[in-house]
């Protein structure tokens, strides 16, 4: 009896020495596995959230040179232009030259704004027609400003030629912005997002030619004001004109000498 309890004992001993190890591997394996996914889960999140930062980055960089170079400086524009048409030293004059002003220094600051996060958040490799259009862009923007500040006084020989320059790169900046906008929103749609950006395309699109048609209708609104005026008082002033002429034309014509036949031998034998 005691011997067949120390084979029992024995028997149990073998069994736990053979069974544990293999249940610690198992449970270590497990361990290993369940770390492992929760690192793998971990790394996919933190890869989502910075793929989801960085795209809220882009946009945001987007917008700012949007309202930089799409809106303000075009804007500043047709305000500059509207104070050339007012009387010189006038208050409305003034007021459009400050708005136009105004409306450029906070291009500049937004797109200073948008080049710094760029230059921060973005990796700037400038193999792409976007990245070395804005490096350039930015670049002019610059120059525009600093022309800006030295705006020789009216009556000066200089003032011709500063008003060429001012004028002519102020124009480009702005027209090259606005290409510049619609390669971003192509390289954000290409590389960013699956979605399309057809809808900003067709928005800005509207706006860009709405600014376009006011800028091409600022030369003639006047002249239209002027044609208008001219058709709505067009029968009574043009009868009293023809009033007026018509008895001076009579007038006239009787007082003009008849033409007298020319006498001569072949005439004569008619005769």
């Amino acid at each position: 009896m005691h011997i067949s309890h120390m084979l029992v004992s024995f028997v149990m001993v073998l069994f736990y020495a053979s069974v544990l190890p293999f249940t610690q591997c198992t449970t270590l394996e497990e361990v290993n596995l369940f770390d492992s996914h929760k690192n793998t889960n971990n790394k996919l999140h933190k890869q989502v959230n910075h793929h989801h930062q960085k795209s809220s980055d882009i946009a945001l960089h987007g917008f700012i040179l949007w309202g930089s170079m799409g809106f303000l400086m075009p804007l500043g524009i047709l305000t500059i232009r509207g104070s050339n048409k007012a009387e010189p030293g006038s208050r409305k004059s003034r007021i459009l030259f400050y708005l136009h002003v105004a409306f450029q220094m906070l291009a500049v600051v937004l797109a200073t704004a948008g080049a710094a996060m760029s230059l921060k958040k973005f990796e700037n490799s400038f193999d792409n027609n976007h990245q070395r259009l804005g490096l350039a862009l930015y670049g002019a923007i610059l120059l525009q400003a600093f022309i800006g500040f030295f705006r020789p006084h009216r009556g000066k020989k200089v003032r011709s030629f500063w008003y060429v320059v001012h004028w002519m790169l102020g124009t480009t900046v702005s027209f090259v912005g606005i290409i510049n906008i619609y390669t971003g929103l192509i390289a954000y749609h290409n590389k960013r997002t699956l979605k399309s950006t057809m809808f900003w395309s067709i928005v800005f699109t509207v706006e860009v030619t709405f600014i376009g048609l006011t800028y091409l209708f600022q030369d003639k609104m006047e002249y239209m004001k002027k044609q208008g005026v001219i058709e709505g008082g067009s029968d009574e002033s043009t009868m009293s004109c023809y009033q007026d002429v018509i008895p001076q034309r009579r007038n006239e014509k009787e007082m003009l000498p008849v033409a007298c036949g020319k006498i001569n031998a072949l005439g004569n034998l008619f005769d």
